[in-house]
């Protein structure tokens, strides 16, 4: 199997019709697939139809692209993008807080794209003490790379899930006792908030702030009081802050 870093160092890059199809058949978590477009192959059809199946991103991209991608020449049409790191299940999150003795404390991502985000939500989840973060598969970035380092190894420790549909896992968490805070300007200021007991703290896309389905799924809907020029927070620094008000009210 053709395995290697891709050009930005982001992610294992997977090549040829056959390695990708067995990448997908062994269980690998595949991020990403790119596809030639217009390619009606049999074998490459096939390997679209094993995507969906895994609820893989499918790209469809000229041949000039997967040409500039490629680094062994012989992409055959399609090239995988398989996690660096593997993703655990929402179940292990809850465990690991039944282990601790803890009320479970989750974060969820409504479509966070930049890596370094991810990468410092994921440290920030670690150091607060939450039982693991919880993202989306679509659109949204994976473990990459780039996301392993900007956690600071923090990855290793803390649990990460990819979830096909979010406010889905957050009705079947409500079912478990779990109740959903989000961060977003026209809230309640996060002070005023009773944010103590089992919660999941959900953050949106770096642009366009939680999705309207996932915003109703929430309890509350939690501001940061901001006092500057300047209309909001890095979406990861929005997540510290939220995270230590929650640690903050947890420890009175």
């Amino acid at each position: 199997m053709i395995e290697h870093k891709d050009k930005h160092g982001n992610e294992n890059m997977i090549e040829g019709r056959n390695a990708v199809l067995e990448a997908f058949r062994s269980g690998k978590p595949v991020d990403k697939l790119l596809v030639l477009d217009g390619c009606q192959d049999g074998p490459v059809r096939t390997i679209v139809r094993e995507a969906k199946k895994h609820d893989t991103l499918v790209q469809f991209v000229d041949k000039e692209r997967l040409t500039q991608l490629s680094q062994t020449g012989r992409h055959q049409g399609v090239i995988a993008y398989t996690a660096a790191y593997e993703y655990a299940q929402v179940e292990d999150m809850l465990a690991l807080a039944k282990e601790r003795g803890e009320d479970p404390f989750l974060i969820l991502l409504d479509d966070i794209e930049d890596p370094h985000n991810l990468g410092a939500i994921i440290r920030t989840a670690n150091l607060a003490g939450a039982h693991g973060v919880i993202i989306p598969k679509r659109r949204a970035v994976g473990l990459t790379a780039t996301v392993a380092k900007t956690s600071a190894g923090a990855i290793n420790y803390t649990p990460v899930a990819k979830v096909t549909n979010l406010t889905k896992t957050m009705k079947e968490l409500k079912e478990k006792g779990l109740w959903f805070v989000c961060a977003d300007m026209g809230g309640e200021s996060m002070y005023k908030l009773n944010l103590t007991g089992p919660i999941g703290l959900v953050i949106g896309n770096e642009g366009e702030g939680v999705s309207r389905l996932v915003k109703e799924t929430c309890d509350f809907v939690a501001s940061i009081p901001m006092k500057g020029d300047i209309d909001s927070l890095n979406a990861s620094v929005a997540t510290g802050v939220l995270a230590y008000e929650i640690v903050r009210q947890r420890l009175g």
